[in-house]
């Protein structure tokens, strides 16, 4: 049997498994805040750890890959879709909890960042504050460390609850296995958040409302708006990447629908009815010219999916 028609039967048979959970046909660009992308072999928006252990049941059986799809905002998928199975956190995974007199804050996977630090403020804790313009999910922000204005998710999270795709299994994770670093942790891309706690403190100050305020102001004046996914180059030791393309010139530089915002030099636009391709094709012509140019080799913060390496 040749690879497509393999491909093809593990789709099938997947969807066998899977039953009514399976959807197909479905478009992950619009799931990303690139809005650009193909389509997924198969998606599934999962509301409890059974469907989870269905779809790693599915995994092992078909061997298909499997897509850990979060708010997308860290997210590029290239036109030809994932040939695997997307999944989302659908919303009875969506709680979350404030212990305002301890300052705790319990959240599940998929809450939106920029609400929860919202939330966090208005119950007299600060902490959080940082994450109000950052359009992610707890998940994903604690997958890659996610940060801003000075701090980051190694600052506040205490624990996560993570399921693993790869055994089925569940386990609670405390701060020291999480291994957090710069835009990184150890949770692999089979693993997915389910929970997180955080530990702030209280607002003695009066100051956290403020704060919400100057982030938000400070990113408008800042970082461009329409269709992108923040900065896509992890900061060298040097300088920051933006820094660092902008001193080569790489302000404006556009392939095809893409370009480098002449506003932010870390950031990668993409003209509406683009392609992530071109996308795709700016990130590593520009990532090319810096090592060749300045020595540098650049990392992306960005996940890039259905591409070549």
């Amino acid at each position: 049997m040749n690879p497509e028609k393999a491909h093809q039967a593990s789709v099938e048979e997947a969807k066998r498994l899977l039953g009514s959970l399976a959807q197909t046909n479905i478009n992950l660009g619009t799931m990303t805040t690139y809005r650009v992308g193909g389509n997924a072999a198969l998606y599934v928006e999962a509301q409890s750890e059974d469907e989870l252990s269905q779809i790693a049941v599915t995994q092992q059986a078909t061997g298909l890959p499997v897509l850990i799809v979060g708010k997308g905002s860290n997210l590029l998928v290239a036109e030809a879709g994932f040939p695997g199975i997307a999944v989302s956190l659908g919303e009875q995974f969506e709680a979350s909890e404030i212990d305002a007199e301890r300052a705790v804050v319990r959240a599940g996977g998929p809450v939106a960042l920029p609400a929860l630090a919202r939330r966090c403020v208005h119950a007299g804790l600060t902490g959080f504050e940082w994450a109000v313009g950052v359009p992610g999910s707890i998940g994903g922000a604690i997958r890659m460390n996610a940060g801003g204005h000075g701090s980051d998710m190694k600052a506040c999270v205490t624990g996560a609850t993570i399921f693993d795709f790869a055994n089925s299994s569940t386990e609670l994770w405390d701060k020291p296995r999480l291994r957090f670093a710069y835009r990184k942790s150890s949770i692999s891309p089979t693993q997915i958040v389910l929970e997180a706690t955080l530990q702030l403190t209280h607002d003695l100050t009066g100051r956290a409302q403020n704060m919400l305020g100057e982030i938000v102001q400070w990113r408008r004046d800042n970082q461009p708006g329409g269709q992108n996914a923040g900065s896509v180059f992890v900061n060298p030791e040097t300088e920051t990447a933006g820094e660092l393309l902008d001193r080569l010139g790489f302000k404006g530089f556009r392939i095809g629908s893409a370009q480098i915002s002449p506003k932010h030099a870390n950031f990668v636009q993409v003209d509406q009815g683009g392609s992530s391709d071109d996308v795709d094709a700016v990130i590593r012509t520009v990532a090319a010219r810096v090592f060749n140019e300045a020595g540098i080799e650049l990392r992306t913060e960005i996940r890039r999916v259905g591409f070549e390496a």
